[in-house]
C-alpha cells in the first residue's frame, strides 16, 4: 500500500467516526433543548450563540496554529481528547447546569462544544484539505465519508433519543475514545515541503490578510448567505418535530431522514468536484447560495410532512457544492500557505461570528411570529445578500484538467 493509499484511507475513516460522534452530540440538541430540558425558543438561541461565540474565539487560533505545525498531528490530538469527554460532560455537567444557570451553562457549554465540534469540525476539514494537496487527493472524496458518519449516527439518533438522549451522548464519548486509539497509531513521516512552509510562517502573514479586500469580499459572503441558512438550520429539527402528531415520531422520523439525506449528500460530495471545476468555484458558491435560498423559503411555505421532508432533502445537492467551492475559492485566491488561516478566519470564525450575533434574534422571532413567517423573512434577506455576492466575490475561471495517462486513472479516482 502506497502512502498516499495509507493516509487517504486513515483520514476516510478517522473523518467518519468524528463526523458520528458530532452527530450523537449535536444533530437532535436543539430539540434536547426545547423537549427535554424545556428551553424557551429565545434561550435556546442564548444557548447557541454561546457555542458560536466561543467557537469564534478559538477559529483564528486553529488556523494560524494549523499552518504554523503543518502536518504534524497537535489539532487531531486535541479534537479526539476533547470528543472522549463529551458524553460525560453533556450528561453529568451541560444539562444539569443549563436547568438552574442557563447563563452560566451557556457559557460553559459554549466554549466546550464551540472547541470540539463546530471549531473542531473546521480544523479538521483543513487538516484533510492540507494532506490532500500533500500527497495528491481530493478533499471531498475525504469529507464524504464525515457525511457518511453523520448519516449512521443520525439513523439511530431518534431513536435512541426516544428511550434516552444521554445514550446518543455516551457513543459520541465512545467514538471519541477510538479517535484517541487511532491517533496513538497512525504514522504520518515527516513532509519536509509542508513543515518548512509551516516554519517560515510569520503571525504578520496572517494578520496582512486583514488588508486584502478579497479576503473581506468573501468574508462578507460566508457572513450573510452562509450564515442565514446555518442559524435557519439550529432549531430545523423542533419545526420539523411538530409537523408530525407527537413530538416521538417526529424525532424519530428526523434521524431517519437526516440519515437518507446525508447518505445523498455523500455521492454529491464524490462527484460534486467535476461540477465546480466546470463551472468555477465562484459560481459554485453562488449556486449553493440559491439552493440554500430555496431551502429556507420553502420550508416556511411546506404544509406537513411530506414537504418540509422535501426541503430536508435539498440540503444533499447544496452542501456539496458549497464545501468544494470554498476551498477552490482559496486555493486559487489566496497564499497556499495562509490555507487554514483563510479557512478558519474567513469561513469557520465568519460563521461563529454571524450566528453569535443571529442566533438570539432568530430565536425570538421564532417566539414571536413563528418559524414559518421567520423562514420567509430569513429567505428576503438571504437572496438580497445573494445578488450582492454576485457582484462582489472575486472572478474564478473554471478549471482546466488535463486527462491523466492511462497509468495514473485508478490513482486520480481517489
Amino acid at each position: 500500500m502506497t502512502s498516499k493509499q495509507s493516509h487517504f484511507r486513515f483520514l476516510c475513516t478517522f473523518v467518519y467516526v468524528y463526523f458520528f460522534a458530532q452527530a450523537m452530540s449535536m444533530s437532535l440538541l436543539a430539540l434536547w433543548l426545547r423537549s427535554t430540558l424545556q428551553l424557551s425558543g429565545t434561550e435556546t438561541g442564548i444557548v447557541f450563540s454561546a457555542n458560536f461565540i466561543a467557537a469564534m474565539c478559538s477559529q483564528p487560533v486553529y488556523g494560524y496554529l494549523s499552518d504554523k505545525v503543518g502536518m504534524r498531528k497537535h489539532v487531531l490530538w486535541a479534537v479526539g481528547l476533547m470528543c472522549m469527554l463529551s458524553g460525560l460532560f453533556l450528561v453529568y455537567v451541560y444539562g444539569p447546569l443549563l436547568k438552574t444557570h442557563i447563563l452560566a451553562g451557556a457559557a460553559l457549554g459554549g466554549i466546550y462544544l464551540g472547541i470540539t465540534f463546530i471549531a473542531g469540525s473546521y480544523a479538521i476539514e483543513s487538516y484533510v484539505d492540507r494532506i490532500g494537496r500533500a500527497y495528491g487527493f481530493e478533499y471531498s472524496r475525504v469529507r464524504l465519508w464525515g457525511s457518511l458518519g453523520f448519516a449512521s449516527a443520525a439513523f439511530l439518533t431518534g431513536r435512541l433519543y426516544n428511550v434516552d438522549p444521554h445514550i446518543n451522548f455516551i457513543l459520541a464519548s465512545c467514538a471519541g475514545l477510538l479517535l484517541v486509539l487511532m491517533l496513538a497509531l497512525w504514522r504520518l513521516p515527516e513532509h519536509d515541503t509542508v513543515a518548512a512552509a509551516g516554519a517560515k510562517l510569520r503571525l504578520a502573514d496572517a494578520v496582512a490578510l486583514l488588508r486584502d479586500p478579497a479576503f473581506w469580499r468573501f468574508m462578507a459572503f460566508v457572513l450573510t448567505v452562509t450564515n442565514i441558512y446555518l442559524v435557519y438550520d439550529q432549531q430545523f429539527p423542533s419545526y420539523f418535530a411538530s409537523q408530525f402528531a407527537d413530538k416521538a415520531t417526529g424525532a424519530a422520523m428526523f434521524g431517519y431522514l437526516n440519515s437518507l439525506q446525508i447518505f445523498v449528500e455523500a455521492a454529491g460530495l464524490f462527484v460534486s468536484p467535476l461540477l465546480v471545476r466546470r463551472i468555477g468555484a465562484k459560481n459554485g458558491l453562488l449556486l449553493a447560495g440559491s439552493i440554500m435560498i430555496v431551502r429556507i423559503a420553502g420550508s416556511g411555505l411546506a404544509v406537513g410532512p411530506v414537504s418540509i421532508s422535501a426541503m430536508k432533502m435539498l440540503h444533499s445537492f447544496e452542501l456539496p457544492i458549497l464545501v468544494v467551492s470554498i476551498f477552490r475559492y482559496i486555493a486559487h485566491h489566496f497564499d497556499n500557505r495562509l490555507a487554514s488561516t483563510v479557512y478558519m478566519v474567513g469561513v469557520s470564525f465568519g460563521h461563529s461570528l454571524g450566528l453569535a450575533l443571529l442566533s438570539p434574534l432568530v430565536g425570538k422571532a421564532y417566539d414571536l411570529i413563528g418559524f414559518n413567517h421567520t423562514y420567509l423573512l430569513l429567505a428576503a434577506i438571504g437572496a438580497g445578500c445573494l445578488i450582492c455576492s454576485a457582484f462582489a466575490l472575486s472572478p474564478t475561471p473554471p478549471e482546466v484538467k488535463p486527462a491523466a495517462p492511462v497509468g495514473e486513472a485508478a490513482n486520480a479516482s481517489l
